[in-house]
C-alpha cells in the first residue's frame, strides 16, 4: 500500500491508495475529489471514460468522508493540493458516509468543538496535529542529544507548586490530593540524582478563564539542571526554542503552507534573542525608552494608521468586485471567483477590526502600567511588537514570582527568574529561573504563601543534603504550538481540549 506522503517516489507510476473523500466536485464526465489518507491530501480525477459508468456513478454520489480505495497514475502538479494528481483507473467504495455534519461552509466555534472528533479530519487541523507531533519529537531530540534523562513527575500531588487558588482537588483513598500544576519541584529532586533531567507530562490549572491562552489540561516540558545559574538557564532556553522552531520551519513546509502561516517572525528565532531586565522592559512598555528610534506609543499609533489604511483598501476592492458582479457581464466562473474573493476579503476586514479594537487597550495598558506588577497579555504584546522577535525578560520583582525563585544577590528585591515572550502577541511561552538554595528563605516564603510546611519537608531536604546551585524552566507545549502554527486560539493545539465549560467530546 502506498501513502500520499510518499507520492514523490512514485511519480509516473500506478499506485493504490486507501483513504477518505474529503471533498469533491463534478462536471460532465469528471469527478474531482480531494482524497486524504491521514498522511496527506491529493487530488483524484475520476473520468467516466476510464472507470466506467458504475464506478463513476458511485464516485459521483459518494458523500463527504466516505472511505474508498483508488488506484491510478501519479502525476506531479504543483497547482493541486499536495502537489499531486491521481488519474484514477479503478475505485472501490468501502463505506458510504451518512450526512457529514462538517461541510465546506463556515461553522461556529461551539459547533466545531462539539464535533471535535470529526473536525480533526480537516486539512487545517491535520496540519496542526502534525506540527505538534514534530515539535514533540524535536523536544526529545534536543534534550536527549544534550545528555538529559527524561523522568516522570507524579500527577497526583499532596501540595501546591504555583499556589492553591487554581488546584483541582480529588479524593485519594480518603485523603485530599491535587492534580499536578507542575512537575518542577519533583524535577529538582530528580536533578540532584541525575544532574540533567526533563519531565514531559500533563498538568492542570483550575482557572475559570475562557481566554484564547488558557486550557485546564495541558502538557509541560520542564527541564531541571544541577549547577546551572540564570545565565546558563537562559542560554539553554534560547538554544532549545531555536532548535525546535527551526526543525518545524525546515521539515514541515507543507503543513505550514496548509495553515497559510507567514513565517517571517518565526525565522527570527535563528537570530540572537533580545534579553533585558524587567525594569528596562517596563520602560519600553510605558513609552519611556525608544527602540529603533520610536517609543511604544508611537509604534502603536503608526500601526493603527496602517491598519485603517489597509481596511480602506479592502473595502474599495470589495466594492469594485461587487460592482462587476452586479453588471451581469461576468461568466458564471468569474462570478464565483469574485464572490469567493469578496468573502475572503470580508473575513480579512473582521481580523483587521479585531486588531483595531485591541490597539486602544494596548495604549491604555502601556500608559498606566505600574512598576512592580506582573505583565498582562497587552504588555507582552506591546513589548514584543517593539522588537519583532523573541524577548527574554529577567530579574523580576520577587512579589510576582513563585516562592522557590532565588533572590539576586546583587539586585535585592528581584528574583533570578526569566520569561520568554513570543512575538505576534503570543506572549509567555517559557517561564523559568534559578532556584532558591537558602533553606531559611524557602521556609519564610512557604509561610508567606500560606502553604503547609509539612507538605514541603521532602523539598526542603534537597537543601540539607548536597545543596547546589540549580535552575530550570517550563514550556507549555500548547502555547508553543499556537505560536508556531499562528493560531488565534489555544483550543486548536491539542486533539481534545479541556477548558472551563468544556469536558466533551
Amino acid at each position: 500500500m502506498t501513502y500520499i506522503k510518499d507520492l514523490l517516489k512514485h511519480k509516473g507510476q500506478t499506485v493504490e491508495l486507501k483513504g477518505w473523500c474529503a471533498q469533491k466536485r463534478d462536471s460532465k464526465g469528471l469527478v474531482f475529489m480531494t482524497f486524504r489518507d491521514g498522511t496527506g491530501f491529493c487530488q483524484a480525477v475520476i473520468s467516466l471514460d476510464v472507470v466506467g459508468e458504475a464506478s463513476f456513478d458511485a464516485a459521483k454520489r459518494l458523500p463527504q468522508e466516505s472511505s474508498l480505495v483508488i488506484a491510478g497514475k501519479v502525476i506531479r502538479d504543483e497547482k493541486q493540493i499536495g502537489g499531486f494528481e491521481i488519474q484514477v483507473a479503478q475505485l472501490q467504495v468501502l463505506a458510504e458516509a451518512g450526512d457529514y455534519p462538517i461541510t465546506p461552509k463556515e461553522h461556529g466555534v461551539d459547533f466545531l468543538m462539539d464535533n471535535r472528533h470529526l473536525w480533526l479530519r480537516s486539512r487545517r487541523q491535520w496540519a496542526i496535529m502534525r506540527v505538534r507531533n514534530r515539535i514533540i519529537f524535536a523536544i526529545h531530540e534536543f534534550f536527549q542529544g544534550k545528555g538529559f534523562v527524561q523522568m516522570d513527575a507524579p500527577i497526583f500531588t499532596g501540595n501546591a507548586c504555583e499556589g492553591t487558588s487554581t488546584l483541582f482537588e480529588t479524593d485519594y483513598y480518603g485523603e485530599p490530593a491535587y492534580l499536578s500544576q507542575s512537575g518542577q519541584l519533583y524535577g529538582e529532586a530528580m536533578a540532584m540524582a541525575q544532574g540533567l533531567i526533563y519531565t514531559f507530562g500533563p498538568t492542570f490549572r483550575a482557572e475559570k478563564s475562557k481566554t484564547r491562552r488558557h486550557l485546564s489540561e495541558f502538557w509541560m516540558i520542564e527541564p531541571e539542571m544541577a549547577f546551572y545559574d540564570l545565565k546558563m538557564d537562559m542560554d539553554l532556553i534560547e538554544d532549545f526554542v531555536r532548535f525546535v522552531v527551526s526543525k518545524v520551519l525546515d521539515e514541515m513546509k507543507e503543513e505550514l503552507k496548509a495553515l497559510e502561516r507567514d513565517t517571517t517572525y518565526l525565522e527570527k528565532v535563528r537570530e540572537p534573542f533580545i534579553r533585558m531586565k524587567y525594569e528596562d522592559a517596563v520602560s519600553v512598555i510605558k513609552g519611556e525608552k525608544e527602540v529603533n528610534g520610536k517609543t511604544s506609543l508611537q509604534m502603536l499609533a503608526h500601526e493603527e494608521a496602517a491598519l485603517k489604511n489597509q481596511r480602506a483598501q479592502l473595502e474599495t476592492d470589495i466594492a469594485e468586485r461587487e460592482k462587476k458582479i452586479a453588471s451581469g457581464e461576468l461568466k458564471k466562473g468569474e462570478v464565483n471567483f469574485n464572490q469567493a474573493r469578496i468573502d475572503k476579503l470580508k473575513n480579512e476586514i473582521k481580523d483587521l477590526d479585531e486588531k483595531l479594537q485591541n490597539i486602544p487597550q494596548w495604549q491604555n495598558s502601556a500608559r498606566n502600567f505600574k512598576r512592580g506588577d506582573d505583565f498582562g497579555g497587552s504588555d507582552e504584546t506591546v513589548l514584543t511588537k517593539m522588537f519583532g522577535q523573541p524577548v527574554m525578560v529577567y530579574n523580576w520583582p520577587q512579589e510576582v514570582k513563585a516562592f522557590y525563585m532565588k533572590e539576586d544577590e546583587t539586585d535585592k528585591g528581584y528574583a533570578k527568574g526569566v520569561d520568554l515572550l513570543a512575538p505576534e502577541g503570543y506572549g509567555e511561552v517559557v517561564g523559568g529561573g534559578e532556584r532558591e538554595t537558602d533553606i531559611e528563605r524557602l521556609k519564610n516564603k512557604i509561610e508567606e504563601h500560606q502553604l503547609p510546611m509539612s507538605a514541603f519537608e521532602w523539598y526542603l531536604d534537597l537543601r540539607k543534603f548536597g545543596n547546589v546551585p540549580h535552575s530550570g524552566f517550563g514550556l507549555g507545549l500548547e502555547r508553543l504550538v499556537a505560536w508556531i502554527c499562528g493560531l488565534q486560539h489555544i483550543r486548536e493545539t491539542i486533539p481534545f481540549p479541556r477548558s472551563y465549560g468544556r469536558l466533551l467530546p
